[in-house]
């Protein structure tokens, strides 16, 4: 990091604090990273103890004497460095983390980190069996532990607040709903419109489609939008993730289904765009704080721009489409560019959300937002979840699931304690319309260049406004900077009104 470390001593040892912090969570995070991909069933619950161990000894750094006594001492320094330093940004950033670390007492961190490293593997187990009493008294736990949680920061606007926090610094519940009501509104009005419409024929995508060779399209695929392989790796995992290490050793994951092909592409180009974000990141910010995407709102949006934006655009697909037909002749070499891309952009309401259309995705994210609310609130109890999802799912979608497999238990994020993450997909959707905008504008001949499969100037132009700042930068500071505007769902309405519209005539 560029610093005043040799002038000061003691921001050189305070710098020294954060990278044992940084080891520390990172290595905790290798262990969950493994548990999801490699490790035997069977040791889960000595995993949950190995990672609740890591997680205790960081926190217990972030609060001690020492730590807290040099931030004190680096207020007055901070407030003569340069505003947009990366000093005065990691100043600024440790000092929010220890005053939110100090409201969290070493047992509730141990705790947390127990129960959830032993609820995803149960949460395994009740899904292979599609069995949500197996996994309901863990939920149970988890809910009250967040109850707790949330209590810490009391007092509050909303119970939701202080989960919120963690995912999407400085934003409030009241106005993400306000920003969802939005949606809600426009999205299902522009839905009923074109469902009224005659869908693309989308069983053009229906075959079988081998393991080894869609395994060989999805590594293609990531090193088409610029995932740097010799600081990354691609595997197999039950529900696709991305994992930092270090700013060198970026993972993701991705699941294959033979009778799907869809699935596991675009799986990966959303992985690949949380990791070319990571892989992006100003090297000196590396073993820092401020080495991370700045929040899992600007995440979602490089994730969404590269899935859907540019992975579901024709211009992406007139360079990778005929690589797909190379893989597949026998199922796609009578059927024609246009065909495959008005299909693979088809609406059509889903049980999943990891396989849902743009047009539906966020009434998916809205469903999960009530559901937390309502469980953290005590409206609802746990036992009641799988009831009160198929009832949301049919009054949202229109459809119900017949198991809680493709209902309650499909989603990873509540075994693993990440209640306040599910707003930021939905977020990332707005920024990455907002970015893309910008882009274009930019870049008048972006749509060439994607079309000639050239991703490089979209990459470099993203790396100079966002990626490499880490999360030097509040989110929405982030976004202003970029864009000139706060969060605003009008472009990603706009860009759903004119994409949709236009392939459903």
């Amino acid at each position: 990091m560029t610093d005043q470390s040799e002038a000061n001593p003691k921001l050189n040892r305070l710098k020294a604090i954060c990278g044992e912090i940084y080891d520390l969570n990172t290595a905790a995070a290798l262990l969950e990273w493994d548990q999801q991909v490699n490790m035997p069933p069977a040791a889960g619950q000595d995993r949950a103890m190995q990672i609740a161990r890591l997680n205790l000894l960081a926190h217990q750094i972030e609060t001690s004497t020492e730590y807290g006594e040099l931030l004190e001492e680096m207020t007055s320094l901070r407030h003569q460095m340069p505003p947009e330093s990366d000093d005065f940004c990691l100043l600024r950033v440790l000092q929010r983390n220890y005053l939110r670390a100090l409201r969290i007492p070493d047992e509730y961190v141990e705790e947390f980190s127990r129960e959830t490293g032993t609820a995803f593997n149960i949460w395994e187990k009740a899904r292979a069996a599609d069995d949500f009493a197996m996994f309901r008294p863990a939920l149970e736990r988890i809910f009250n532990l967040r109850r707790q949680y949330s209590e810490f920061f009391a007092p509050h606007d909303h119970i939701y607040d202080p989960l919120l926090e963690d995912f999407e610094p400085g934003l409030k519940t009241a106005e993400v709903l306000r920003i969802f009501a939005i949606l809600r509104e426009e999205q299902t009005a522009l839905l009923q419109e074109i469902m009224a419409k005659t869908p693309p024929d989308s069983q053009i995508l229906a075959g079988n489609f081998a393991a080894d060779k869609q395994w060989l399209l999805t590594k293609e695929s990531a090193s088409l939008i610029g995932f740097d392989w010799k600081r990354g790796r691609l595997d197999k995992s039950t529900h696709p993730f991305t994992t930092t290490i270090n700013l060198n050793d970026v993972r993701i994951t991705t699941h294959i289904h033979e009778n799907n092909l869809i699935s596991a592409l675009y799986s990966t180009i959303h992985e690949c765009g949380h990791a070319i974000y990571e892989q992006g990141i100003a090297p000196e910010l590396n073993r820092s704080p401020l080495g991370t995407g700045a929040s899992l709102a600007i995440h979602e949006s490089q994730s969404r721009l590269w899935e859907n934006i540019v992975g579901r655009s024709r211009d992406f697909l007139t360079t990778f489409y005929p690589r797909i037909q190379t893989a597949f002749p026998e199922t796609f070499n009578t059927v024609s560019l246009e065909n495959f891309y008005r299909a693979i952009n088809l609406v059509c309401p889903s049980l999943i959300r990891t396989e849902s259309d743009e047009m539906t995705y966020n009434l998916h994210i809205m469903l999960r937002l009530e559901l937390e609310i309502e469980v953290l609130e005590k409206r609802i109890a746990v036992s009641d979840l799988p009831d009160a999802w198929r009832s949301k799912m049919q009054n949202y979608l229109g459809i119900t699931p017949n198991n809680d497999v493709d209902g309650v238990l499909q989603d990873v994020h509540w075994a693993t304690g990440a209640i306040g993450y599910f707003p930021t997909y939905a977020l990332g959707n707005l920024i990455s319309a907002q970015i893309w905008q910008t882009a274009s504008r930019d870049l008048p001949d972006l749509s060439q260049q994607l079309r000639n499969g050239n991703t490089v100037a979209l990459r470099n132009w993203l790396h100079e406004k966002l990626y490499r700042h880490g999360s030097k930068f509040y989110p929405s500071e982030l976004v202003q900077k970029i864009t000139g505007s706060p969060i605003d769902p009008k472009p990603y309405l706009d860009y759903l009104k004119n994409k949709y519209r236009e392939i459903y005539n």
